[in-house]
This record gives C-alpha cells, sequence and structure tokens, in this order.
C-alpha cells in the first residue's frame, strides 16, 4: 500500500491521507494501522512497481506492464508501449481537439443562417508529476487548443493521467475552460483522439461497442459472401470475434478473393445524443460515402473496444449518457493505424449556444438578483472522466469488458463505518442514525423520504446532459406539474442553501452508495459548471438560474471548498485539489463584484468592498480553512482569525451586521451598522453553520465558541425579545425561517445547557416542515399523464431549499438536542 498525506489537524498531525492499493487484492474490507515511518519498514509492493525518469523532453514511466511517455511541450500529450511479448506502441500521438462553430447570422426563426466549424488541437504547455510512489505516477498536463486557421489560442485545458503498477488501464481526467465569446463560439465538439496501431489481415480486426443488453461486435470485413462461398463455421467464429487462420488453400480460394470483393468498414460511431437515445453507425473510409446505421438503443454503458492481430484498445467514458451528447469512433481500421476518439461533446451533435436565454433579468417576478443582464459563461469548466485498458490477441471477453466498465463507471471506494467518522469528527459535527423512540423514526423517516425522493426525481425528470448532470431544480411549480424550468432564479440550484452538504453528511451517517453516487455527482457539476475559475470573477459562483452561469448575482458561496472537501477527502480526488486552489482567493475578486454593490453608497466606502458575515466571510472561511488544513499554513487561520476578533469588537458580536465592509488585503471586516441584506437567514443557511461549528474544534477559541452558542440562541427570540437584549439595536431585523439555523440554535442550547431552547427546537423544526401553512414538505401524491410520465410521482409542496435545509439542521440538531427530543413529535 501507498500513501499521500492530505490534510493535517491544527497540531500537524495527520488528518486525512490517501491510499493507494489494488482493491482486487485488498477485498471487501480491510484495516489500516498507522506505523512510524523513523524506523525501518518494509512496504510490500508486489512485483511490478512504477518507476518515473524525467528528461529534458519528458517523462518516461514504467510500471511492469506499460512504458508510457508523457512530453512536456507540443501537440502529443502520450503515447504508450507494451513491454511484454512484442512490445511496441500500442496508443500514441494521443491529442486533445476542439471544434468551435462561429455562427455568421441566424434566421428569424434563431436558426443559424450560415456558419464556420473552426479545428483546434491541443498544445501541451506545463506538465507536472503531482505524486509519484512504487504503486502509481500522477501528472498534470496543462495547456490551450490551438487553431489549425490562424494559430490564435482558446479554450484551456488540464489532464491528471494516473499510471498504476502492474496494471494496463491508465486513468484521465480532463477539464476544459470556456474562455470564448458567448455570441460567436459555440461548442461543436471537444474530445482526445489517439492513434493505436492495428495489424493482420481485415477479416480479424474487431470492434465491440456495450449497447442496452450486451454488446453490438462486428468484424471489419464480414465474411459472409453469395460468391464464393464462405463456410458457415468460419463465417460463424468469426462473429464471436475469434481470429481466423486459414490455410494456404483457403487463403487463395477464399479469402483473398472476398477481402478484395467486399465492403471494409473502416470506421465506427457511438453517439449518444440525448438521455434515452444512441445510434451505432459505421461507414467505409471514403470521405464521399454516408453512414450506415447498426443499431439504436437508448443508454450506451459508453465502453469501445477494437483491435487487430496485435491485440488492441478498450475505452471507457464514464456517466457517458448521463453527460450526454458524447461519443466514441474509431476510423482508419483499414490502415495501419486506427484513430480512436473520444468525444464529451460530440461533434454530431447541434453546436451547444452558451447565449443567456433572454436580454435582461427578471428580480421581482423570477427572483433573479438584478434586472441588469449578468449571464456569462467566461470561465466556467467541464470535466470528464475515461479509462483505457490495453489487451494483447482477440477482443476481451464480454464478462472482462463489463468488469472494466463497472470500474469506470463506479470505482471502488473504501470509507470507514459511520461511527468511526463521527467519533473523529470528521467534517465537524453531526448525528448518527438512531430509531430508538417514535421521534427519533419519524425524523429518521422523514429524511430517508426526502432524499428518496431526489434519487427519483434526477430519474423522473431527465437532469441529464454535460453541463447540467449532478444538479436539481431549485423550485416545484404544482400546477403545471413540473420544475420551474423556465423561471429566472427558481431555475437550477447551483448549490443554493448547501444541498451538497445536506447529501454529503446523510452519506456519512447512513453509508449509502446510491447517496455517494448523488453527492458525488452534486459536487462534480457544481465546482465547474456553476463557478468561475479563471478572470475577474474567479473564486466565485453564479446564483441559481435558468443558465447556470445566468444570474448577475455573482458570489463566492456558490463556489466554496466546503461543498467539495468530503469529495475529495474520501476519494483523493485530484481535479478538486487544483478548485480549491481556484476558489482560495474569492475575496480578492469581490473588489470586481461587489457583492451588495446596489445597496450601498461606494463613495461612502472606507473599505474596497462589502462581506457579510455570511454567506459571504464564512465562505472565505471555508476556503481558507480547506488551505489551513491541506498546506499546514498557519496564515489562512490567521486570517479567520482576523475576522472573528473584529466581530468581537462589534456591539452584538456575530449578531452584528450582517453586512460589513471588507478589506481583502488585510482580511478585516468593518462595522457599518446592523442591517442583514436579504435577511437575517442568509447569514447561516449557506454552509455558515457546518464552517463554524468545524473551527469551534481547530481554533481552540472559548471566545468564538461562545460567540456561535449566543448567536444560536439569539436567533428563535421574539423581535420584543431581542431588542430588549440588545437596547433596540436589531429595531425590525428578521430572523427568519429559523429552522434553517436549526443546527446552531441545537447548539447553543448544548453550549448553555438550556434545555428549553433544546426543546423549542424541535418545534421549529417540525414547524419547518409546513411550508407556509400550503401542507406537509412530505406530502406526496400521484398525476397521471403529467410531466410525459403515465403516473407522476411528486412532493408539490417540496422546494430543493427546504429539502436540503431541513434535512441538514435536523441532522445536526440531533447532535445536539437528541435528549431534548420528545417521546413523539407532532
Amino acid at each position: 500500500m501507498e500513501s499521500h498525506n492530505r490534510a493535517f489537524w491544527p497540531d500537524g498531525s495527520l488528518k486525512w491521507a490517501m491510499h493507494v492499493a489494488d482493491a482486487a487484492g485488498l477485498g471487501e474490507s480491510f484495516t489500516i494501522t498507522a506505523e512510524d515511518r523513523s524506523s525501518e519498514s518494509r512496504i510490500e509492493t508486489g512485483d511490478d512497481t512504477v518507476e518515473v525518469e524525467e528528461t529534458e523532453e519528458a517523462f518516461l514511466v514504467k510500471n511492469g506492464v506499460l512504458r508510457v511517455r508523457i512530453l512536456k511541450k507540443g501537440e502529443c500529450l502520450f503515447s504508450v508501449e507494451k513491454t511484454e511479448d512484442k512490445g511496441g506502441y500500442a496508443v500514441r500521438d494521443a491529442c486533445s481537439r476542439l471544434l468551435l462553430e462561429h455562427p455568421k447570422g441566424f434566421t428569424k426563426d434563431g436558426i443559424p443562417a450560415a456558419s464556420e466549424v473552426e479545428e483546434f488541437r491541443g498544445r501541451t504547455d506545463e506538465v507536472t508529476c503531482v505524486s509519484s510512489g512504487m504503486l502509481s505516477a500522477v501528472f498534470r498536463i496543462a495547456g490551450v487548443h490551438v487553431s489549425q486557421t490562424d494559430s490564435h489560442e482558446q479554450i484551456p485545458f488540464t489532464i491528471f493521467l494516473e499510471i498504476y503498477a502492474g496494471s494496463r488501464e491508465l486513468r484521465i481526467t480532463y477539464t476544459w475552460f470556456y474562455d470564448g465569446d458567448e455570441n460567436r463560439d459555440f461548442l461543436k465538439g471537444i474530445g482526445i483522439c489517439m492513434e493505436a496501431p492495428l495489424e493482420g489481415s481485415f477479416y480479424n480486426r474487431h470492434i465491440k461497442f456495450g449497447t442496452d443488453h450486451g454488446y453490438f461486435s462486428e468484424a471489419e470485413a464480414l465474411l459472409l459472401s453469395w460468391h464464393p462461398r464462405v463456410p458457415a463455421e468460419i463465417y460463424g467464429a468469426q462473429t464471436q470475434g475469434h481470429f481466423l487462420h486459414p490455410s494456404p488453400e483457403e487463403q487463395e480460394q477464399i479469402y483473398s478473393r472476398v477481402e478484395n470483393s467486399i465492403p471494409i468498414w473502416g470506421e465506427y460511431v457511438l453517439w449518444q445524443d440525448s438521455p434515452s437515445h444512441f445510434v451505432i453507425r459505421k461507414k467505409v473510409s471514403d470521405p464521399e460515402c454516408c453512414y450506415v446505421e447498426g443499431l439504436h438503443g437508448n443508454r450506451a454503458p459508453g465502453i469501445l473496444a477494437f483491435g487487430g492481430e496485435n491485440g488492441g484498445l478498450a475505452v471507457s467514458l464514464r456517466d457517458f449518457w448521463q453527460k450526454y451528447p458524447a461519443a466514441l469512433r474509431v476510423k482508419g481500421m483499414d490502415g495501419e493505424n486506427a484513430a480512436s476518439e473520444v468525444w464529451f461533446y460530440a461533434p454530431w451533435q447541434e453546436a451547444y449556444d452558451f447565449r443567456h436565454y433572454a436580454k435582461r433579468g427578471y428580480s421581482q417576478v423570477y427572483y433573479e438578483g438584478y434586472d441588469e443582464l449578468g449571464a456569462s459563461p467566461y470561465g466556467i469548466a467541464s470535466t470528464s472522466e475515461f479509462s483505457l485498458l490495453l489487451f494483447d490477441g482477440e477482443l476481451p471477453a464480454d464478462e472482462t469488458l463489463d468488469a472494466f466498465s463497472r470500474r469506470v463507471q463506479k470505482p471502488p471506494v473504501y470509507v470507514a463505518d459511520p461511527v468511526y467518522y463521527h467519533e473523529r469528527r470528521a467534517f465537524g459535527y453531526w448525528s448518527l442514525v438512531k430509531r430508538d423512540t417514535p421521534a427519533e423514526r419519524f425524523l429518521e423517516d422523514a429524511l430517508d423520504e426526502i432524499a428518496q425522493f431526489y434519487l427519483r426525481e434526477t430519474e423522473q425528470r431527465n437532469w441529464y446532459g454535460l453541463f447540467n448532470y449532478g444538479d436539481f431544480m431549485h423550485t416545484y411549480d404544482p400546477a403545471r406539474h413540473v420544475w420551474r424550468y423556465d423561471m429566472g432564479g427558481y431555475a437550477w440550484d447551483n448549490t443554493e442553501l448547501v444541498p451538497t452538504l445536506w447529501l454529503w453528511y446523510f452519506f456519512l451517517r447512513t453509508g449509502r452508495e446510491d447517496i455517494f453516487s448523488l453527492a458525488e455527482a452534486l459536487s462534480r457539476h457544481t465546482s465547474e459548471v456553476d463557478i468561475y475559475h479563471f478572470g475577474p470573477l474567479q473564486g466565485l459562483g453564479s446564483r441559481h438560474n435558468v443558465r447556470h452561469w445566468g444570474c448577475p448575482c455573482k458570489e463566492p458561496r456558490i463556489a466554496m471548498a466546503g461543498h467539495h472537501r468530503f469529495l475529495y477527502y474520501l476519494t483523493g480526488d485530484y481535479r478538486l485539489g487544483d478548485v480549491f486552489e481556484e476558489v482560495r482567493d474569492a475575496d480578492f475578486s469581490t473588489l470586481n463584484m461587489d457583492p451588495l454593490r446596489s445597496f450601498f453608497d461606494r463613495g461612502q466606502m472606507v473599505y474596497p468592498t462589502h462581506a457579510r458575515s455570511g454567506p459571504d466571510w464564512s465562505s472565505y472561511n471555508s476556503n481558507w480553512m480547506t488551505a489551513w488544513e491541506r498546506t499546514g499554513d498557519k496564515k489562512w487561520r490567521d486570517k479567520i482569525m482576523t475576522g472573528i476578533e473584529d466581530l468581537y469588537a462589534t456591539p452584538m458580536k456575530l449578531v452584528s451586521g450582517s453586512d460589513f465592509e471588507y478589506d481583502p488585503e488585510s482580511s478585516h471586516l468593518r462595522y457599518i451598522g446592523d442591517r442583514a441584506t436579504g435577511g437575517s437567514h442568509l447569514q447561516i443557511c449557506q454552509g455558515a453553520e457546518q464552517t463554524w461549528l468545524e473551527l469551534t474544534d481547530l481554533l481552540h477559541d472559548e471566545r468564538w465558541d461562545r460567540m456561535l452558542a449566543d448567536y444560536g440562541v439569539f436567533y428563535p427570540l421574539s423581535n420584543e425579545e431581542q431588542n430588549r437584549l440588545t437596547d433596540g439595536r436589531i429595531r425590525k431585523r428578521e430572523f427568519s425561517y429559523p429552522f434553517m439555523a436549526g443546527g446552531v440554535i441545537a447548539y447553543g442550547a448544548y453550549y448553555h445547557k438550556d434545555h428549553a431552547m433544546g426543546r423549542r427546537v424541535w418545534e421549529i423544526m417540525m414547524e419547518g416542515l409546513q411550508d407556509g401553512g400550503n401542507g406537509s414538505i412530505l406530502e406526496r401524491q400521484s398525476v397521471a399523464d403529467a410531466g410525459n410520465r403515465e403516473q407522476l410521482d411528486e412532493m408539490p409542496q417540496l422546494s430543493t431549499n427546504v429539502a436540503a435545509q431541513w434535512s441538514l439542521n435536523t441532522i445536526v440538531a440531533l447532535e445536539f438536542a437528541r435528549d431534548d427530543l420528545p417521546e413523539v413529535l407532532s
């Protein structure tokens, strides 16, 4: 086993580690014990190890069965040779490809009147070995696409290439970043292409695509001939994927005549054009000839294998149909080098249009931030994952390819028992599942029902697509029996009220694989598409909208590291390490986009921008806390403490504000009175509660613990009582939606040993189940012939805001106020 440190406790001891091992050898479960590495110890690695050699031009990696050459500069990304048998290249000249469509105008129906497609090829600018050990080596490749028309550069990319000892599989995580002009740079195709040398006769070259049921399997030259007749047993063996070894007489009488007289299918493509349809097409290599459709289906698993007498290559693209339009293609199977193409956006699809759905905002009627147009895709990203498998001889059996595909679609993840995570306060404070009393059973059943609804809803509503998969919608429209997909801020959720945290804590306490997968897809989407990775808005994200980048409100809470720490530490995901770096200094981007720019006179400001203590400063806390634990550098802790000192100096501590002026250079908050733009609930419900509670374990600062506890018990008080305690400073400021602060209220009750407040927590949470008097959010109904379903299952009173916040606060409140839970809830 190979281990890599990922995070540290404040005292410098190890907090999170990533381990590399052969899952097949470990089995279903195993135990890790800490070892003093200062003493001599032997690490069992097996026969094969990874060796990395660096030259001026490339990194050369040997893993016992493969030699991988990763070029530091130029068009070629990497090449792979097999070290066994005859050796030789199995993959060479891997290259990133991009197609942008430039509309030259539109008809009155909005259809491009004319357009041109510009081709780009990737260029590697930098390669870094980010991790190297005896069992693995991981490389980060950074580059940009270069126009083949005029050599201008556009659409940067990064690739993480993972190589493991003794394995013929290569794991690749590919991220591209949009830096185009949304009005003219439509996405027509993006992917990776590579060559695979093929040897042997055409009739011994085969291809397989995974389908809904089994495999589409063919030879590129099919030996079914009217004249001369080919024996049925020969054709039967060929269709089974076996190599044919004709005698000299058979070669002369049958094979040579047939080979020169039948079509040679040099190109095959699997194209998933929607979440419910794929097509497999093929053609001869002549560019003036058409495609022939071989099979239509529903959802392809995204696996391809092809090869000749020298072996071949299998490719599996993760979330193939979920992140449509995707495609796998092989060209040139009738030549010495076949071109294998993995398309994350298929070039046969209509080009993707990044423009906004309107030329203004709808702040009052449709809950958008402002009436000004603020949609911008500049700086967003998209990440795809795929793996390569090199093999010898005939195409692998269906069972072997199935196993390979499963490893790609659902990579093995070892997780500890919930009790273990809970005992160590992994990710702060949350509760374990207990069903000892009727009240506990009621709460756990409600938590399960809400989570199960979203598991079903993703499929029921077809929330799929390259830019959508993983996200949820924000608000339901029971009159139309649809989510408000077309109504401004009510459409895509974009992490609003942290459904990410809800699902990850739900997973930690249950260990459910289906919840892990739901949370993983949500984190992958929201960490890429919903946020800005470079440019003037780097580290900020776009508020909920019809388009993921549509809302003019660009805020740090959407992009904060806390959403995705779970996925990073539980899986060792390399890409998220980059994301944490990208969002770390998000506070500086508010110099370009002040979150309160429309509410204060800039000429009267002392500090250059604003930050609400929550959700802005709390999001910076999340970013800095992540940087602190990953690096051990206390400067990130000091930035948090600077703000805490500023809050402590205000008249009402954490209750003060929540609007402050802010200086990114010094990290200071400037008290400007007691005003909470947007409502006091926004201070706590966007992840602040979980971040601040976790900080109580890390800072060891009694003043902070007390401030947070005092805030908790203050929140649900009546306005009259709040003003009495603060000498009237609160005035008419509302502390609305108290169930969204249920966790911190419970913490306050626990800290102060206030059992009356502890009992009040559960009254608040039960009130939160009622949607403004319209009925319980748990209400379910089945509607015939709605939503394109024979029977539509809906929870008409439930919004994602309420689902996430009620669930999350219940999970936290059970940790602090379980002893105050009545026997029965009503």
